[in-house]
């Protein structure tokens, strides 16, 4: 059977790494001044560089070398999409997953969206927190206060006010889909458009679905089976 795993930040829970939306989340913490859709934006990066990779660095540079569980490891070897940018699938040693919203070891020169772009490396350990602007600045190349197209880099992160391209492995993720034979989602609360992509397809060609957490969101599909346990649970079963 062609399985298609899609996993979201409960599968990295395990990790030490927050989830978004559960109390220590990612998006519960917030910024001082900005709620988090409106600092993950690509405009915050543009207007405001600064205080977007200062707050970037902090909510997820600081987890970088945390390393993989046993549900990554239980992955290693499966059809994978993958929300999460930890990279720790990667870690665990799956070499074709897809990260459909970016990695956090890489980066990107800033581009028009849609426009070609090859991912490279994040030197993120030559960050001196001692002086942190500064630092982020000369890593990203930005000179003159703001990020400047086709010579500054970018996280490569899709931000909330982007979408989807080739760069994301947009079509492969949704060949994927229409390939499986099953989706199986696993700690994730369906709050991203590739869920909904996925459910859509799901409908569409009737694939069955299996929703893998301990309060699984409902979804409108018939053909759902839901899995009231955590990812470890669940791994443990299979």
């Amino acid at each position: 059977m062609n399985t298609l795993y899609i996993t979201g930040a409960g599968v990295s829970a395990a990790s030490g790494i927050p989830t978004f939306r559960g109390e220590d989340g990612y998006w519960t913490i917030g910024s001082k001044n900005y709620t988090p859709m409106e600092m993950a934006t690509r405009a915050m990066y543009q207007n405001a560089p600064k205080e977007f990779l200062a707050w970037y660095y902090h909510r997820f540079a600081t987890y970088r070398n945390h390393g993989p569980n046993d549900v990554h490891d239980w992955l290693s070897d499966k059809n994978l999409i993958t929300q999460n940018i930890d990279g720790l699938d990667g870690k665990a040693g799956n070499k074709n997953y897809i990260a459909i919203h970016g990695r956090l070891d890489q980066m990107t020169l800033f581009h028009e969206q849609g426009e070609p772009a090859t991912p490279l490396a994040t030197p993120w350990d030559s960050v001196e927190e001692s002086r942190l602007q500064e630092s982020l600045f000369e890593l990203f190349n930005i000179q003159h206060q703001t990020p400047e197209l086709n010579h500054s880099f970018k996280p490569f992160v899709l931000l909330f006010d982007e979408y989807y391209t080739e760069l994301y492995r947009i079509t492969q993720a949704q060949q994927r889909m229409l390939n499986a034979d099953k989706i199986v989602f696993m700690g994730t609360s369906f709050s991203v458009n590739i869920t909904q992509m996925a459910i859509e397809i799901a409908r569409n060609y009737d694939i069955p679905v299996e929703v893998v957490d301990p309060e699984p969101a409902h979804i409108l599909h018939a053909n759902v089976t839901y899995k009231k346990m955590n990812a470890l649970d669940y791994i443990q079963s299979n």
